[in-house]
């Protein structure tokens, strides 16, 4: 395949006047600065609404968008508000940073204005999008005005076990109950993916793909979790058996402790993996390209129990497979796939990676704590793999680089040829785009030259996470023009 170069940026990260990024105007011209930097992939983070935390990894739903991402501006150009009725509104004081809070109690009364308004209309398309997302949506629009019912609750700790088992009787009255409550959560759906088949358009159009981030696990606060009981490995009370998470690593010491429920493999195996298949299948339509978050797990995953404190008394269990990856080429075709395969890997997981053909990827930032036979140091590359400065979970390089010291320090600096002065970032993504590495992406931090101040996640930290937020006008054309440069010298220019 070409070399290509990319941009790891995630859509909330964008500037915009209403306390978040979102997939209007600025989204179009982030990916207008995508073009004249000569860029061919957009890479995002997770796109689904986001629960406790505000980690995208946690999400309520796996079909669903993100309603923080729909632009406000468009519903003004649509009708359906006003400029004044959006500008009452407290968003956060901070371009540097999404207040999460003022988010949440701004965002949903806006778009419930915006909803009445619409009612006013046509509303031809909105039930034709709800014909054809029935299998997904029903369930996550009820879920979402149940769980409103019940002080904003996690499912199993719903008040109401009827409808917590999902008592046939039960669905049916409290969708009665609360008609226009689940209408609402449907209509934002609604506008979503209108915006975004929109946002993808003019992405495309440019001559950019969107590689687009699924996490493997969903949440236990999710409807997914409360309508397919069955997919999750959950005893007869509903609970977890174990949880998600990953063994003490140079990320954390006592592991992390994701606390996702595992998946039933049998059963998931027994019905042709109908249920992820689903899952990718809607990557798929709203991705070119699809990372697959923690790919190991498909080999060998880890279980903790189910209320364990740390995730430091986990065991390995096997996945399914390659048969996985198989049967969804038999189901759905070749769908482009990015695997992400860090962390600590058996023989088995490289060799599952090999058998995909999938890309792998490697991380600048773990190439000089050991030898020359490190695999995240460039020399060691096949050209099948992405490699990245860092990642959402990784320090910005500046960051790292001030922190690092001694033998590893001296290493990077005789690898990349460091010297007193030099622009430390601009090293470090001229090594990434020299590398015989297909895809070469960096992180915008990155390429602005940010410090630790704009790194996006601390793994199994709660309270600063996911803020960044990149400042309006930063993207200049001379920065463009210097990845473009970079691009066109090591033959990373796509031919459209």
């Amino acid at each position: 395949m070409a070399r290509v170069s990319g941009v790891l940026m995630p859509i909330t990260s964008l500037p915009s006047p209403y306390g978040i990024g979102t997939i209007g105007k600025e989204a179009r011209q982030f990916a207008d600065f995508l073009k004249a930097a000569g860029q061919s992939v957009w890479q995002i983070l997770p796109v689904g609404p986001t629960s406790y935390g505000d980690s995208p990894y946690q999400s309520f739903s796996t079909y669903a968008g993100n309603p923080y991402m729909i632009d406000l501006d468009t519903l003004v150009k649509e009708g359906l508000l006003t400029k004044a009725q959006i500008e009452q509104f407290y968003w956060g004081n901070n371009a540097e940073e999404i207040d999460y809070g003022a988010i949440y109690y701004s965002r949903f009364e806006v778009l419930k204005i915006a909803y009445e308004k619409f009612l006013e209309g046509d509303r031809k398309a909105f039930n034709s999008f709800k014909r054809k997302n029935s299998k997904w949506i029903k369930d996550y629009a009820l879920y979402m005005a149940v769980k409103k019912y019940f002080g904003n609750k996690a499912w199993p700790d719903w008040d109401d076990e009827e409808i917590r088992v999902r008592n046939e009787e039960a669905i049916a009255r409290y969708t009665r109950k609360f008609r226009k409550e689940i209408d609402f959560w449907k209509w934002v759906q609604f506008e979503f993916y209108k915006q975004w088949e929109d946002f993808r358009a003019y992405v495309n159009g440019l001559g950019i793909k969107i590689l687009g981030d699924m996490p493997i696990y969903v949440a236990m606060d999710s409807a997914d979790t409360w309508a397919n009981p069955e997919v999750f490995w959950l005893d007869e009370n509903l609970d977890p058996v174990c949880v998600a998470g990953c063994p003490p690593d140079y990320f954390s010491a006592t592991g992390q402790l994701w606390g996702n429920p595992l998946y039933d493999w049998d059963y998931l195996e027994e019905t042709g993996y109908d249920w992820w298949m689903g899952r990718i299948a809607a990557a798929d339509k709203l991705f070119d390209i699809t990372r697959i978050d923690h790919f190991r797990a498909f080999d060998t995953y880890y279980a903790i129990p189910f209320g364990s404190e740390n995730a430091i008394n986990g065991e390995w269990i096997d996945g399914p497979g390659i048969d996985f990856f198989n049967v969804m080429r038999e189901k759905l075709g070749d769908i482009q796939i990015v695997a992400e395969d860090l962390g600590e890997l058996f023989d088995s997981v490289k060799e599952l990676l090999k058998e995909s053909g999938y890309p792998g990827m490697k991380v600048l930032e773990f190439a000089f704590a050991d030898d020359d036979e490190n695999d995240f140091l460039p020399h060691n590359y096949t050209e099948n793999c992405v490699v990245y400065t860092g990642t959402h979970d990784n320090d910005t390089v500046l960051g790292w680089y001030s922190q690092i010291d001694g033998w590893e320090k001296e290493h990077c600096n005789k690898y990349l040829g460091i010297h007193p002065g030099d622009e430390v970032n601009w090293k470090f993504i001229e090594a990434a785009y020299k590398s015989v590495a297909n895809y070469a992406i960096i992180q915008m931090q990155d390429i602005l030259g940010l410090g630790s101040e704009a790194r996006i996640n601390v793994p199994s930290t709660l309270g600063s996470n996911w803020v960044w937020r990149m400042k309006e006008g930063a993207a200049t054309k001379e920065i463009a023009d210097r990845l473009y440069n970079l691009s066109k010298t090591n033959s990373r220019l796509e031919e459209k």
